[in-house]
């Protein structure tokens, strides 16, 4: 009994042991080294994964296919691609994702801030080591998501046949509604 008891000790110390290897220090959930791991892995996926213009519209007409936008709720009601879906990356959690994405083999394609220019305000640019799809394309990849797509261009979104909608767009319209001209009896 003792054996027993001894070696299932010694096993919990050796898996406890190789878990806190592969994480932080002090901080069994956290793993920086698992996240370079990784990125080296996703970006020689992502650079396959990233589409043109013309198969970006493509693929979000398939009703089975997620368009998916990472950015701040407050902007993506600013201004997004028609048809997309939000979830901002800081909510990114298994059952928030689950919610929005049937399956983990869903064609999910994502966008960011980075894809568009002549759109300060709903798509200010960040830097390029900082572009939110290469943190969606890996966290979704973290999460076990197979089959996701990025947007590879910057696109002027001035004459990008990409569709939008959104509270800035409706403002547009109601400022460019001329008003009746009052007819004089």
């Amino acid at each position: 009994m003792r054996a027993l008891i001894l070696m299932g000790v010694v096993t919990f110390f050796l898996m406890e042991g190789t878990y806190l290897l592969a994480a932080d220090k002090g901080n069994p959930i956290i793993d920086y080294q698992g996240f370079t791991k990784q990125v080296e892995e996703v970006g020689k996926l992502r650079e396959k994964r990233r589409i043109s213009e013309e198969t970006f519209l493509g693929m979000i007409k398939d009703k089975k296919t997620i368009l998916l936008d990472a950015r701040s709720g407050p902007m993506y009601k600013l201004l997004h691609v028609r048809g997309a879906v939000n979830l901002s990356l800081p909510d990114f959690t298994e059952e928030a994702l689950a919610e929005i994405i049937p399956t983990k083999d869903t064609r999910v394609v994502i966008y960011c801030n980075n894809n568009f220019k002549n759109e300060p305000a709903a798509f200010a640019p960040k830097a390029p080591a900082a572009s939110l799809n290469i943190h969606s394309f890996n966290a979704l990849h973290s999460y076990g998501y197979t089959n996701v797509y990025e947007l590879k261009p910057l696109l002027d979104r001035a004459t990008t046949k990409i569709p939008f909608e959104g509270t800035q767009l409706k403002q547009q319209t109601l400022n460019a509604t001329p008003l009746p001209i009052p007819q004089s009896e």
